[in-house]
Formats: structure tokens, sequence, C-alpha cells
């Protein structure tokens, strides 16, 4: 280790002789001064010396951006942000790889900003959830700006289930609704029938039947969606919640399609209950029906929905 701290102080001279101008020597030499400073961070890094290796990371950044070398700059705030996050220092490690990314956009090269906010957000997600969903959708519109639709679908994805686990349903039935534009834009329609399962379940326990139901009605116009394994198990458990059939409702939300879904909705499936439940089970569920849709909730009922069920 002391070999390698020795390396990373020689590595720092050499830099700030970069920086020295002379009579024959106008202008600092800020590439140079960078290189030398890169290697300072990466003899750090190995030392197991994680400030200072920041801290040269740092240095490296700001030479590259006053050679206007951006990319380079951006890629060290993001080598000085995985060294705070080494040292357990999370927030601020975000900070400096948001940095990174409005840098990488700046220099054209949206493609990294956007595998750098998804990193970021996988970085927060045990930490914070909020700023993990605020960096998923960050991610999922530089990569909607490139019209690459499938990474930017992907991305809002991980904010819906995130936005589910944290109960901020509304939220979560708006990104949900997002991702399945993009998935039918891209004519991934499976993608979409899944998506169409997860909308249904957030609107149940949202309290509002009727957007339950439209979400499904309105995914009679996907290809191969009506008479699907998805399009019945819909049809029939949105029957048996409007007919406050608790059985019927447990026995859909107890299929595999529901119960391997991602954790987040399948713990929605498990927790749906009838409002009103409890003691009111009908018998019988009515068959599910399959060119059409269920007939939405008598106007009366429509207020116990409205309540919210969570």
């Amino acid at each position: 280790a002391a070999q390698k701290i020795n390396e990373a102080h020689d590595h720092i001279t050499k830099a700030e002789k970069c920086l020295k101008t002379s009579m024959t020597k106008w202008k600092p030499d800020y590439d140079g001064a960078a290189s030398e400073m890169a290697k300072a961070a990466v003899a750090f890094k190995n030392a197991k010396q994680f400030e200072q290796a920041k801290d040269a990371y740092l240095k490296e950044a700001e030479y590259h951006t006053e050679n206007k070398t951006l990319f380079h700059a951006a890629k060290a705030y993001e080598q000085a942000g995985m060294m705070l996050k080494d040292m357990k220092r999370m927030p601020e490690a975000i900070q400096l790889i948001e940095k990174a990314s409005v840098m990488y956009v700046e220099n054209g090269t949206s493609g990294t900003a956007g595998i750098a906010l998804d990193r970021a957000g996988k970085l927060i997600e045990s930490v914070d959830l909020e700023k993990a969903v605020d960096l998923y959708k960050k991610a999922a519109s530089v990569f909607e700006n490139e019209d690459r639709l499938r990474e930017a679908a992907e991305l809002l994805g991980k904010a819906s289930r995130l936005l589910v686990r944290l109960r901020r349903l509304d939220e979560a039935a708006m990104s949900i609704q997002k991702e399945k534009n993009m998935y039918k834009e891209i004519e991934n329609y499976p993608t979409c029938f899944k998506k169409t399962i997860a909308q249904v379940l957030v609107h149940l326990h949202r309290g509002d039947f009727v957007a339950a139901d439209k979400c499904v009605r309105e995914s009679y116009s996907l290809p191969g969606f009506s008479g699907s394994e998805d399009c019945v198990a819909m049809e029939t458990l949105l029957a048996a919640f409007d007919e406050q059939d608790e059985d019927g409702v447990n026995r859909v939300c107890n299929l595999p399609l529901l119960k391997y879904m991602d954790n987040d909705y399948a713990k929605l499936a498990i927790s749906l209950k009838v409002p009103g439940g409890g003691g009111g089970k009908k018998k019988k569920t009515p068959a599910a029906p399959q060119g059409g849709s269920t007939a939405p909730p008598p106007a009366e009922e429509e207020e116990d929905y409205e309540g919210g069920l969570c």
C-alpha cells in the first residue's frame, strides 16, 4: 500500500509540473495533468485510500473541463462518485453521478448518461427509494429523447415498481400507462398484456374500479389480447370484484399468472380485498365474457371505490 501511495504522489507532482507555465510554455498542459491525476487516482484506489482517490478524480475532472474534454470529465466525476459509494457516502456519490450524466448529455453521449443514472438508481435503491424513482425516471427520459423506447420502458418499469412499493399508487398508475404506450409503440404486445394486469391491480388498490375496467377495455385493441389468458383472468377478476365475490377474487389473484409477476405486483394481487367484503361473498363467480368487457359498477357503489382501499 505504501508503494502505491508513493506512486500516487509521484503522479500528482507530475500533474503539477504539467500545469506550470514559463516563458517558453504559455498554456498549462491540462491534458497531461488530467492523465497524471487519473493515474494517481488509480494508485490511491489500489491502496484503498478512497478519500484521496476521490480527490484525485475530482482534480482530473477539473482539468478535463478546462481542456473542454467533457466526456472524460464526466467519466472522472462518475469515478469520484464510485469512491464515495465505497466510503458509504451514498447521497454525495449520487450527486456526482448525476453531475456526470448532465455532462454526458451536453457532450452528446446521452446513452452513457442513461446508463450512469440507471447505475445510480441501483446504488441508492436500498437506501432511498424516492431518490431511486427520480433517477430511473430521469434515465428513462434520456433514453426516450434518443428514441430508445425499449430501454426507456424498462427503466420506467423500475420506477413503477418502486412507486407501488412506496404506495404512491396514483403516480404508479400513470407510470405503468406510459410504459404500456412505449411497449405498444415497439409492438411488444405480450408485455402490454402484463402491464394491463399491473394497471388493473393498481387501480383496484386505488379504489378506482372504473379506471381498472377502462384499462381492460382499451387493451382489446392490442393484437392477441382478446381471449388471451391475461384477458380472461382480468375479465374474471373484474366480474368477481364487481359482484363483491371475495372467493372469486382470491382465485384469480392466486393464479400463477399473477403470483409470479414482479414481487411488488404479486403483493398487490395477494393483498387485494373487495370493498365491503368479509361476510358478503357470492357463491358463484359469473362466467367471464369473451368478447366485451365487464359492466361498470352501479352508480351508488362507485363512492365506495373512490374512498380507496389502501
